[in-house]
């Protein structure tokens, strides 16, 4: 039976030349400007109740290219351009199927400055790649080999907002296989004291990376915010030191995941993790931060991806399961639990227990169940006063 590789992104440092950098951020500009406008056009014509496919905008851009106004659009590769249409009919897609919001228009100052080449718009040869219409090949660091044979099927340039230019190129990767299946499970639970809880009662610290930098960046945004408002050169160095700490502090927190979720698929046949809707709490101003900093959704998003990749499984259990406030060992269902109790003692059978490896453990059960008997199934248990746990609702959701 033939086996499908795994597209994969291989992202690198690169360090352009001048001509490169200014070719390169023509090319961003242009990008933003084609998307703008048919964005615009599909709007308008949106609000004729008129439809505008990718083919419609593609026959506008080339109108577009022979005015006098956009003729500086010819200036630069026009793969990036077509590909910034389609990204554009793929947001009308999932608008369309009530998956993301109506597409906004790309902002100068906000917006991800990226541009993306096809095979037509690229030349990748004996670790020499060459952009279409940029002077000589990129100076790209290759920290780490791509695999043996690789082609690439698109290359992506980008800027980040602190001035790192990066390149990524999409290619199979072979390399990815099944692990061999274990009978190993573990449920996770996620905090803000620990990191992560497993049910094999480890508890991994909370790093709080932006809280070990809190100090320097608001030093660097104190200074920003006394530079005088405009695009002047002060000021955007100034705005370019804030975004440097930013980088650093979100590149320490994607390795710790990563390094964290790798391990957990590579020694565990099925994980249970908590539905949660990350977006909802953070909007509880006193905990936003520390919610935010602990990367749980980028540590949800990382495990999912990766137990697809390696044939393991990952569950998640109904975020309103009593998983904090149901005993492990008896089933019995405690009343409310503020969130600075940590330990608690179950009436019923007297045990004591942590209330976040207790949690950990419920959730292992729970989804165990879940895989067993099917999705939304939940641990039949009853309290000593004969209310069933499945029954109760917490009035806000369990840490």
């Amino acid at each position: 039976m033939a086996t499908t590789c795994v597209k994969r992104a291989f992202k690198y440092r690169f360090h352009p030349t001048d001509a490169q950098a200014a070719e390169l951020s023509r090319t961003f500009g242009c990008v933003r400007k084609v998307y703008n406008l048919a964005l615009a056009a599909r709007t308008e014509a949106w609000a004729r109740q008129e439809r505008v496919n990718y083919n419609a905008t593609s026959a506008m851009l080339t109108a577009w290219k022979k005015t006098e106004e956009l003729a500086y659009l010819n200036d630069v590769s026009s793969v990036p351009l077509q590909q910034t249409l389609r990204h554009l009919q793929n947001a009308f897609t999932h608008f369309f199927g009530k998956r993301a919001k109506y597409p906004r228009f790309k902002s100068r100052k906000r917006s991800r400055k990226s541009a993306e080449y096809t095979t037509s718009g690229f030349r990748f040869r004996d670790g020499r790649l060459t952009l279409a219409k940029m002077a000589g090949p990129l100076a790209v660091v290759w920290s780490r080999p791509l695999p043996e044979g690789a082609s690439p099927s698109t290359v992506t340039v980008s800027q980040d907002p602190a001035g790192r230019w990066f390149v990524s190129l999409l290619c199979d990767d072979p390399t990815v296989k099944p692990l061999p299946a274990t009978d190993t499970a573990v449920g996770v639970d996620v905090g803000l004291e620990h990191l992560l809880t497993l049910s094999t009662g480890e508890k991994i610290a909370n790093p709080r990376y932006e809280r070990a930098d809190r100090a320097r960046l608001a030093k660097a945004q104190r200074a920003l915010a006394r530079k005088a408002k405009g695009d002047g050169a002060n000021r955007a160095k100034a705005r370019r030191r804030v975004a440097t700490i930013y980088a650093r502090i979100a590149d320490r927190r994607r390795d710790g995941l990563h390094k964290l979720t790798t391990r957990l698929v590579r020694e565990n046949q099925t994980i249970v993790i908590e539905d949660l809707i990350v977006r909802n709490m953070v909007k509880n101003h006193t905990l936003a931060r520390a919610i935010s900093d602990a990367g749980w959704s980028e540590f949800r998003s990382l495990l999912e991806y990766k137990a697809a990749w390696y044939g393991r499984e990952v569950i998640a259990v109904d975020r309103f399961f009593p998983s904090s406030r149901l005993c492990s060992a008896c089933g019995a269902l405690r009343g409310r639990m503020p969130l600075n109790v940590r330990t608690w003692t179950c009436d019923g059978c007297g045990t004591t227990h942590d209330r976040d490896v207790n949690a950990a453990n419920n959730l292992l059960a729970a989804g165990l169940a879940v895989s067993v008997c099917g999705a939304g199934v939940r641990p039949q248990r009853s309290t000593p006063g004969g209310q069933s746990a499945t029954k109760q609702k917490p009035s806000r959701r369990e840490p």
